[in-house]
């Protein structure tokens, strides 16, 4: 029984389910991925981000759909490099876009300038035409590090928008209470987040998650994009990405197991208004 089913669905045994598209502005093949995935799929969100290469683009053809920002601070492709879209020197590499990796980004990245960046990137969105539904971190860079973590709650609650967090089991490996913050705040979360391992298939990992759904907000994270040369040439994981499409797109399992399985598909922008009523979960 969860406190967010009780108040989303007036029953704390309810199961709900987002299906997210990640990486929207990444590539073409990624906007043209995500979009047929909640348009003619299962997916139900999808994140931005806002300074990939393709954003633009991602803009340019929203219709109204449940899109929130997934704040970007890493650039980990070797052969397709983006950065900030603000004057922040500490979060740029030598080879002049955003750090690859999460430890470089940690060892140099300086909070103000993390603090300017995500602000414009949400700012940004809205000024293109996005009613943005939530935010979520590329990577994982702000929610494991208690310094960048303020930023995204901070951020979070001046926009009142809803923030993907981890599971509470992993609070100890990280080594603070990042969900109790975040309750303190009034940010709300899904209550369990599982994303579909790379080494896995992702319709193998989707119909065993659906066989046991737990009670509460679970949000399935895909990085859907079309099997395109372009994807293949700048993604080293594009097998998986063009598996996550077909399974959001094409895989009549997942809507069939969300039935049998009692769930209701949401988005985030329920979580968003029960957040701006003011509940505190």
């Amino acid at each position: 029984m969860t406190r967010l089913a009780e108040a989303l669905a007036g029953d704390g045994h309810a199961r709900l389910l987002i299906v997210t598209c990640d990486e929207l502005g990444v590539t073409h093949a990624h906007n043209s991925g995500v979009y047929a995935a909640i348009r003619e799929g299962s997916a139900t969100a999808a994140g931005l981000v806002v300074p990939g290469p393709w954003a633009r683009e991602a803009a340019a053809r929203y219709r109204g759909e449940d899109v929130g920002v997934h704040l970007t601070l890493n650039a980990e492709y070797d052969l397709l490099r983006w950065g900030p879209i603000t004057h922040c020197p500490s979060l740029l590499d030598g080879d002049g876009g955003f750090p690859r990796t999460l430890d470089d980004l940690w060892e140099h990245g300086d909070v103000d300038e993390v603090r300017r960046e995500c602000r414009a990137q949400i700012e940004r969105a809205v000024y293109w035409g996005f009613d943005v539904s939530h935010l979520s971190a590329h990577l994982g860079a702000l929610e494991m590090r208690p310094e960048f973590f303020d930023v995204a709650l901070d951020l979070a609650g001046d926009f009142q928008l809803p923030l993907r967090l981890m599971p509470a089991s992993q609070e100890r490996s990280v080594g603070f209470p990042f969900r109790e913050l975040a309750a303190r705040a009034g940010v709300l979360s899904p209550d369990h987040v599982v994303r579909v391992p790379r080494n896995r298939s992702a319709r193998a990992a989707v119909e065993g998650l659906l066989g046991d759904l737990p009670a509460g907000v679970t949000e399935v994270v895909l990085r859907p994009a079309d099997d395109a040369p372009e994807l293949r040439s700048v993604a080293p994981d594009w097998p998986a990405r063009a598996e996550d499409r077909d399974v959001a797109l094409h895989s009549d399992s997942l809507r069939a197991i969300t039935r049998r399985a009692g769930a209701t598909l949401i988005g985030y922008r329920s979580l968003r208004e029960l957040q701006r009523r003011g509940a505190r979960l």
